[in-house]
């Protein structure tokens, strides 16, 4: 076997072989214009585990060529051979440093630190070392023992495999001679063929490994292995300690036998696959037993790549002494490692994937509870389920949306519930309630205005259109705006720039417009109070929301969502109505439409005596719709209503005392009963005068 170069002349290039207890075991190799710092502290490139060494104890730097040792005012010092080194010392070769116990020999010819030569050969740039692994001065690593008694010999190595490549497998010949190997050859191929197939209908990295190791347990002369990964935890690791083993197998012995720091490093960092032979006592294997017995004859170490990194390896090892494992298996085994290595990511790809159909469908999740919570559009009557087909038509488009409906149906949840079905839902949303304010003020919170402006615009202010830029714009009561405004909000809605009340600059914004009112918009244009221009170009996508009375069928179900609502805020424990409240609120008319319903349950779920909702807890009003000019409140709606006459006298009663405004003995003739039978009735019916 070829023996050690000598360094060039004039390469300054030197090493420290360090002594660990009873052997020498590390090297380190010295580079021309690094400082090795040494000590127990983890930052340094030389770590001494023990307590007597400094944190900083020393270093050691090349200076006129000649490389020098200094103690960096450790505790305990720093000596080479004999003497304590006082400032610099010029270090030569055969000299020891003693940190410490720890000794560290420093030589620039790495044969003449052993008296026996026999090692293993490893090659490491262009310089070919023997039976040492050489570290860099900014990587360090722990050898095992050095003094082997038969080489490690590295036989092959692979980048790529013949089997993944366009040329025939059938060239693929271990030896010529051989009249199997091109048999063998195709017979792999073909085994190939089928694993890609069956990892294909795995699902698991495990289950991948495992059916893996069985494909080459077949195919090869191992006695043991494992598919081992990187974890997820770490981009990169070259310890095999850090390694997580997916699968393993052992034949021959009670366990598998993990990989070696000299193979997984060889492995993972130059992502090439590796086949060892003539194997019969190697340390640097980590093979050996309790007994100190080597079993192992050839190893094998295969990279396994993704996405061109390398993310773990395939280790197998043979036992048998006539036929253990061969070039053509280093082959094998390197194609079934890259294709484990696309089935893993594929199955990877298909995890993450579920993952973001996951999040998204969490996120739509969201969105719907977000647009119940922001729109609490509740109601499941076929009026409802006109407005949300309404809604969802209207949502996609960029149209001008126009909504209709009286005061309190939610024609502001309705345009919520446009907004967040649109593109522009993660864009703003602003409302504005043109019946609040004044024209002057209108116009400034539409438009913005500049400092100066009027009297009080201490500061430049941005309008409602800026603010809403890329989003959405509610212009609620649109009726109520007046002519001057709507001439200049309609060369807005054309696309036309505007400029800031007081100020010239011209600003163009990307807004859509929802407007909502409550009025006859075609008697306001009739009457010119409103311009005929601008209808038109909002009466473009129209949704008119019913009042509460023409769905009585969402009355029950807005009336459990409004108590469930105020429960949680009062921290109320109230689980429902009583037959009577109930009944009362089917019947009643609601001409406040849901913001009365809304009003009435939050103020019941305040002041119920009970866990119970009773009629008298519900504060109702005798006043008209907007299509009645007179609602009596004890007149059935729509349809006839079975109940009891128990029922029927109690509100009979409570209707004639309101009409009398609780004059008992007036109440008491028309009833046709005696005053002393009325007061009776009412203990018993528990009729109060707040009561309608």
């Amino acid at each position: 076997m070829a023996g050690p170069k000598k360094p060039k002349t004039g390469s300054n290039i030197a090493y420290l072989v360090i002594r660990d207890g009873k052997k020498w075991s590390d090297v380190f190799r010295l580079m021309p214009g690094r400082t090795v710092t040494i000590g127990r502290s983890p930052t340094n490139q030389i770590v001494i585990k023990e307590d007597q060494a400094s944190r900083q104890h020393a270093e050691i730097f090349s200076s006129d060529g000649k490389w020098t040792v200094r103690d960096l005012n450790s505790r305990n010092g720093t000596a080479v051979g004999k003497e304590r080194v006082t400032g610099d010392h010029v270090l030569k070769p055969q000299e020891i440093i003693w940190i410490a116990s720890t000794q560290m020999a420093f030589v620039t010819d790495l044969s003449s630190a052993y008296n026996r030569k026999v090692f293993s050969r490893v090659e490491i740039g262009s310089e070919t070392v023997t039976g040492l692994e050489i570290h860099d001065s900014d990587e360090q690593a722990t050898m095992a023992e050095l003094e082997l008694s038969e080489p490690t010999q590295i036989t092959h190595r692979r980048q790529k495999t013949r089997y993944l490549q366009a040329e025939d497998p059938d060239s693929i010949e271990e030896d010529p001679a051989n009249e199997n190997a091109r048999s063998k050859a195709s017979r792999n191929a073909t085994r190939l063929c089928r694993l890609a197939f069956d990892l294909a209908n795995e699902t698991t990295p495990r289950a991948i490994a495992r059916m893996a190791l069985d494909c080459l347990h077949e195919e090869t002369k191992l006695d043991a292995g494992a598919v081992l990964l990187v974890p997820k935890s770490r981009r990169t690791t070259v310890d095999p300690n850090k390694l997580e083993i997916l699968a393993w197998r052992s034949d021959t012995r009670p366990e598998y036998q993990r990989v070696s720091q000299f193979l997984a490093e060889t492995c993972l960092r130059g992502s090439e696959a590796i086949l060892a032979r003539d194997i019969q006592d190697d340390s640097t294997l980590g093979l050996r037993d309790s007994a100190g017995t080597i079993h192992a004859t050839s190893v094998i170490a295969a990279p396994i790549r993704m996405n061109n990194r390398t993310i773990g390896l395939i280790h197998l090892y043979s036992t048998n002494m006539q036929e253990g494992l061969r070039p053509n298996d280093l082959e094998f085994t390197l194609a079934v490692a890259e294709t484990v290595g696309m089935a893993l990511r594929t199955r990877y790809r298909e995890q993450k994937l579920v993952e973001d159909l996951s999040k998204t469908r969490n996120q739509i999740d969201q969105l719907r509870n977000q647009l119940g919570v922001e729109s609490e559009i509740v109601g499941g009557s076929n009026a409802m389920f006109r407005v949300h087909e309404q809604v969802g038509k209207a949502a996609p488009s960029k149209a001008t949306v126009l909504v209709r409906g009286e005061s309190g149906v939610g024609k502001e949840l309705v345009a919520r519930a446009v907004h967040f079905s649109s593109d522009r839902r993660n864009n703003p949303f602003i409302c504005l309630n043109c019946a609040a304010l004044s024209e002057s003020l209108l116009e400034s919170e539409l438009f913005g205005h500049e400092k100066g402006a009027f009297t009080g615009a201490t500061d430049r202010k941005a309008g409602k259109f800026e603010a809403a830029d890329k989003g959405t714009l509610m212009l609620d009561e649109i009726g109520e705006m007046s002519p001057s405004i709507q001439a200049k909000f309609l060369r807005v809605l054309e696309g036309h720039p505007f400029e800031r009340v007081g100020g010239s600059k011209s600003i163009k914004v990307n807004v859509r417009v929802i407007a909502a009112t409550n009025r006859d918009l075609e008697e306001e244009v009739r009457r010119g109070k409103f311009r005929k221009d601008l209808f038109f170009r909002l009466h473009v996508v129209q949704i008119d929301v019913p009042p509460l009375r023409r769905r009585p069928e969402d009355i029950i179900e807005l009336s459990d969502y409004f108590l469930q609502k105020y429960n949680l805020e009062t921290g109320r424990k109230i689980s429902g109505f009583s037959p009577q409240a109930l009944h009362q609120l089917k019947r009643y008319r609601w001409p406040g439409n849901v913001r009365e319903l809304k009003n009435v349950i939050e103020r019941a779920v305040v002041l119920a005596r009970g866990e119970i909702i009773q009629l008298d807890e519900l504060l109702l009003t005798n006043l008209s719709t907007a299509s009645e000019s007179k609602f009596d409140v004890g007149t059935i709606v729509q349809e006839y209503q079975p109940e009891s006459l128990e029922m029927i006298e109690q509100r009979h009663i409570a209707a004639t005392l309101q009409a009398t405004h609780w004059n008992k003995s007036k109440a008491a003739a028309i009833l046709g009963i005696e005053r002393s039978t009325l007061d009776r009735k009412i203990k018993k019916f528990g009729i109060r005068k707040e009561s309608p």
